[in-house]
């Protein structure tokens, strides 16, 4: 069975692009034009992936995201004709996992999106961590505090398992991009600070007082050696 792709995006051209791109490497594509047709065809479908555009009419591309953040961890490409670092900053407070400006190749975008899905599937032999309550299941690409599931996107799961698998260790902002969102990415250092932000809120029991995920001023950010 093909792996199933929902495309929100509301330039018919644009849409038809990446679908038949999409389609040609080998995936199901289907089309939303508009936020409300995206959040009826997400919850339908329960697509591998969303690749969302920021600008919809009526319904936002950033409240599509927010219902499927609602919903659960679905890894989320969002496309976008501005280029701000605000704009970045705020899809990936939401939980995007990556981002594409617009004009984007095609064949970049069908290498984000496998990238994208091998991430989100790829397996490990790694064993879980235990930091206290904090459970982190690399096979799975789990973590639960106290048996409670933490409901964690793909980025905040590989910022989490990257640190908390080498504890103690500082890593630089700049370090931690490349390792979360590889060498090619256009984001800054608000970009891995809003994603260190997020989590912590997800995995401490004070995010205002983190004992975890810890902030080495002037140097970058450690996981809390056991």
């Amino acid at each position: 069975m093909k792996t199933t792709i929902l495309v929100v995006e509301d330039e018919r051209k644009i849409a038809t692009l990446v679908a038949k791109n999409l389609e040609a490497a080998g995936y199901a594509v289907t089309l939303a034009e508009d936020g409300e047709a995206g959040v009826r065809a997400f919850e339908k479908l329960v697509p591998a992936l969303v690749i969302l555009d920021v600008g919809l009419p009526e319904m936002s591309g950033l409240e599509v995201l927010r219902r499927i953040r609602e919903a659960g961890d679905t890894p989320v490409l969002m496309l976008t004709a501005r280029s701000s670092e605000t704009d970045k900053v705020l899809g990936l407070e939401l939980g995007a996992d990556d981002y594409l400006t617009k004009p984007f190749g095609t064949s970049e975008l069908v290498a984000r999106v496998r990238a994208l899905l091998r991430r989100t599937a790829a397996g490990t032999r790694d064993r879980p961590l235990e930091f206290g309550a904090l459970h982190i299941d690399p096979e799975r690409r789990e973590a639960a505090r106290s048996g409670t599931r933490i409901e964690l996107t793909t980025l905040e799961f590989d910022l989490l398992w990257f640190l908390a698998s080498r504890p103690g260790r500082v890593f630089s902002r700049e370090q931690l991009m490349e390792q979360v969102w590889g060498n090619d990415r256009v984001v800054g250092d608000r970009s891995i600070d809003s994603l260190v932000s997020r989590l912590r809120k997800k995995i401490e029991l004070d995010a205002e007082d983190p004992q975890l995920l810890q902030t080495v001023w002037g140097a970058g950010y450690r996981f809390a050696d056991r």
